[in-house]
Order: C-alpha cells, then sequence, then structure tokens
C-alpha cells in the first residue's frame, strides 16, 4: 500500500513511500496519478482542490488552499496556510466510546511505605539552585559504587533556576522540584541547596508538606566545610534505605504513563501517535492513568479531546488551558500557530492543525478525567490533560513531575534524550527504528506496512510491562537524564 487515506472525507491522502511523478495509485478504492514526486508522510491531491477551499485530513480542516491544487498534486506549504486564529468558542458536546476488554495484566515492581507503585528504585541528587550543579555531579560520580542490587542507579538533575526568580517563575521552580522529590521513582532524595538563593529552605518545605526523613535528606552547602564529603555521606544513608525495597507483583492499573510527541512527521498521527491511543485506551481499562500534555500542539485539534471530557466542570478546565496558553502566545506578540518546527515540515506536516490532529491521537478514545496545573500530580484514575508547552524536555519534565512512571515518545525524526522518568522512544517508521536503533526502542512503523493499529497497541502494551519491570530504555542504558523548567518572566 502506497497511501493513506485516514477519514472518509479527507481531500487529500498521505503517502506510505515515496512516490516517484507518473505513478499509478490507488486510495480508498478511487485511481489517481502521482502529479509530481511525493515523499513519504507528504500529502497528495484525492481531487481537485479550488484555491480557497478546505484541505481535509483525519476528517478536519488542516488548511485552506492558497492556489488551484490538480488532483494528484503535493499538498504541502507551497499552496496551503492555517486557518488557526487566536480566538475560540467552544461547545460541550459529549462523546462516550467504549474501551477495549484486556486480559488483566501486572508489572514487577517496587512498593513504596506510602503505598504508591514505582518502576525504578533510583536515588536523586536534586539541586534546588543552579549554582550547586557541579557539586550535585561530584556527589553522583563519587557515590556510583553504591549502585547494585535494589539499586537502580544515582543521579543528578542540573537546571539553571532556583535564584534570581520572581513570582510565577520562582513557583514554578518550586513546584517542579518538590513535585520531581516526591517521585516514587525515586526511593530517596537529596536536596542540595546553597543557602542564599531565593528558594529558600522554607519555601521548599513549604511547598513539599509532609516527608519522609529517611527518604528525603538536604544538605546546604554554604553550612559545612566539605560539602562533597557531606553529600556523599547522605547518598550511603540513602542507598541504605533504598536497599529495602524489592521487586514484587504489582497491577498494571496502577501505572501513570505520560504521552508526548517530537520531531514528528507525516506519518506520526497514522502509526505511532494512534498506536499509543490504543495503549492508552488498554491501559485505562485496566485502571490506569495517561497524561497528555504540550497543549499548544493541541491547537486547531483541541475540540476532538474537548467533546471527550467527562463532564461540563474538566470541559471547562480543558477550555481554560487551552485559552490560557493561546493568551500566553499573545501576550508575548507571538501568533498560535508559529508551529510545526522545521523538521516537521520536512516529514510532512503542513499547518499546525495538521500537526495537532495526529497528536492528539495518543490520547485514545478515553474520556477525560482531570486537567492538571503545570507539575500538578495526577489523583484520578483515567486520561489526563497537562497543562506544559510543546517543547520536549520541558514537556518530558513536566510529565515526571505529575508522577509519570515513564514516558511514550513518538519521533519520525529522532531525538536521544531522556526525562527523569524512563523515557520509551517510539518510531513512526521503519527507517528511523533501523537506522537510530541507539535511539529508538519500539518500532510503530510496522503499522504502515500491514500491522493493525491494535494489534500495535497490544504490544506496545507487552513493551511497557516489560519496561516497568526493569527492562532498561536506550537512554536509560547510555546514562541520559535531564530536565528542564518552564519560564517566563524575569531573570535578576
Amino acid at each position: 500500500m502506497q497511501l493513506i487515506k485516514i477519514h472518509p472525507s479527507d481531500n487529500v491522502a498521505v503517502a506510505l513511500t515515496d512516490i516517484s511523478a507518473g505513478a499509478e495509485l490507488t486510495a480508498d478504492k478511487k485511481s489517481l496519478v502521482a502529479a509530481e514526486a511525493i515523499r513519504r508522510g507528504h500529502k497528495i491531491a484525492l481531487t481537485h482542490i479550488a484555491k480557497g477551499e478546505a484541505i481535509v485530513k483525519y476528517g478536519n480542516t488542516i488548511a485552506t488552499a492558497t492556489a488551484d491544487i490538480a488532483e494528484g498534486a503535493w499538498v504541502h506549504t507551497h499552496n496551503a496556510k492555517t486557518t488557526l486564529k487566536e480566538g475560540g468558542e467552544y461547545v460541550y458536546d459529549h462523546k462516550v466510546y467504549d474501551l477495549p476488554d484486556t486480559a488483566a495484566r501486572s508489572f514487577q515492581g517496587y512498593r513504596r511505605k506510602d503505598g504508591r507503585a514505582a518502576i525504578r528504585n533510583e536515588i536523586w541528587v536534586l539541586p534546588i539552585v543552579g549554582c550547586v550543579n557541579g557539586i550535585a555531579k561530584q556527589i553522583v560520580e563519587e557515590t556510583q559504587s553504591l549502585t547494585g542490587g535494589s539499586v537502580d542507579g544515582i543521579y543528578s538533575f542540573p537546571h539553571p533556576f532556583g535564584c534570581s526568580q520572581l513570582g510565577g517563575d520562582l513557583d514554578q521552580t518550586k513546584r517542579l522540584l518538590a513535585a520531581l522529590t516526591r517521585h516514587p521513582n525515586a526511593a530517596g532524595v537529596l536536596c542540595l541547596e546553597l543557602g542564599c538563593e531565593n528558594l529558600t529552605h522554607e519555601l521548599f518545605l513549604e511547598e513539599l508538606g509532609e516527608y519522609d526523613p529517611q527518604r528525603v535528606k538536604f544538605l546546604r552547602c554554604q553550612d559545612v566545610d566539605d560539602e562533597v564529603a557531606e553529600g556523599v555521606k547522605l547518598v550511603r544513608e540513602l542507598v541504605s534505605y533504598a536497599s529495602g525495597f524489592r521487586r514484587e507483583e504489582i497491577p498494571a492499573g496502577e501505572l501513570v504513563i505520560g504521552m508526548k510527541c517530537g520531531g514528528s512527521d507525516g506519518l506520526s498521527g497514522i502509526t505511532a501517535n494512534p498506536a499509543v491511543g490504543r495503549f492508552s485506551d488498554r491501559l485505562i481499562a485496566l485502571g490506569g492513568s495517561t497524561v497528555l500534555t504540550e497543549v499548544p500542539e493541541m491547537f486547531g485539534a483541541e475540540n476532538i479531546l474537548f467533546s471527550r471530557c467527562e463532564n461540563e466542570a474538566v470541559f471547562d478546565k480543558a477550555v481554560a488551558m487551552v485559552n490560557d496558553f493561546k493568551d500566553y502566545f499573545v501576550s508575548h506578540g507571538q501568533v498560535v500557530y508559529e508551529n510545526p518546527s522545521p523538521g516537521n515540515k520536512e516529514g510532512g506536516i503542513t499547518t499546525l492543525e495538521d500537526k495537532s490532529c495526529g497528536c492528539v491521537q495518543k490520547g485514545g478514545s478515553a474520556q477525560i478525567v482531570d486537567v492538571l496545573k503545570y507539575a500538578e500530580p495526577v489523583t484520578k484514575k483515567g486520561l489526563n490533560m497537562l497543562s506544559g508547552p510543546g517543547n520536549d524536555l520541558v514537556s518530558a519534565t513536566d510529565l515526571t513531575a505529575a508522577g509519570a512512571h515513564l514516558i511514550l515518545f513518538t519521533t519520525g525524526r529522532g531525538t536521544p534524550f531522556g526525562a527523569p522518568a524512563p523515557t520509551v522512544k517510539i518510531s513512526t517508521n521503519t527507517a528511523l527504528y533501523e537506522k537510530k536503533s541507539s535511539w529508538i526502542d519500539f518500532n510503530a512503523g510496522s503499522v504502515a506496512e500491514g500491522e493493525d493499529l491494535d494489534a500495535a497497541g497490544e504490544r506496545l502494551l507487552d513493551f511497557v510491562m516489560d519496561i516497568a519491570s526493569g527492562k532498561k530504555t536506550k537512554t536509560e542504558e547510555h546514562g541520559i537524564r535531564e530536565i528542564s523548567i518552564f519560564k517566563d518572566g524575569v531573570v535578576l
């Protein structure tokens, strides 16, 4: 199969392979001839599209034609433009879809003293201010010999913030770092302070709330003679505490899984993203939770999600989240459709609506049970929406802070980054999977080669159970763990 028409009302199809000019094609029983070469992931007109007419994909308008487009012609940025505007009115039109029957699953995880499940048993050295990033790195380097047994690793997460910040930025840094401190994958956390930062110990404790002093330690570097030696001593105590945990069988319904895409291509919304959506529906059917973020990449497709809000209160929160992000763009003098990226366009994505309609496929068909603020923890079983930008590392850190045990990250072009939570890279095409075997964990490109989406979703569910039970992701094998904190204000 060379083409796929995604929805019966579409007037474009997507090339599943590179197509040469003059090739005879069939899409949804319609025969046509390629008027020009069409690269994999790019769109071809299934009929004549007049200038000013809507270009329809996924059953939604993704662009308006800027010139007459002949049947069989390439449809992209040279002859199409976005229809997005800053404003938008939304009406609650509730829709409910059945979830699939799914056999019970479990994984081998860790049970924390507060009852929460975890999939890793790690020690995190967390700088509360960027000034101590180097000290955190030294402490981690000097304690690597302590890993082993049930202790999966010791990691630090450098960042530039925690001081010279005001208002909302300081609040977001405080909230994010406190949320990471509470993350169940961290059996023990050393919070590393300097001593004069404006994210003070008292402010941080106010955000963190009640904590177990066996699990969370604090070190103020200015107060000790040898901060590295003191840090190593505290990490030893945390390792001793963490060594008491052992893997045990835990129902799959206790998992929280983050969902994100980046470096997308024209196959993202056809292969990898809907495969993740099938996985999400299955995990939710088992009683689990999934989290969808990157709000700017919902613009133009938000109604697909809004209709699945389980009640009007959730719908109102979802609308407010999207409008707040649009206001954020406008307040900075930016248009809401300043997306897709150059790499996205190279891969076949034409407009933000095109990208968004593919992006939201990761949400499957389940009801949306809650809408969360930045770094706010998941508390409800089911599909959650989380406020955050499209930026890969910022949003993956946000997903981790919300409590995601691991993150499913779909990509059509590839990326090597890793969040604090294990980050599973899912390729949209087989060529990427074969080329970047050191980056990619799971191939969804097989869907373009004939694999049923439900089968891909079931295969991904099996894979996630393996990762949750201790199988390492490629980023874990390479020791790639990073964070990035969302900011929007003045740096003093």
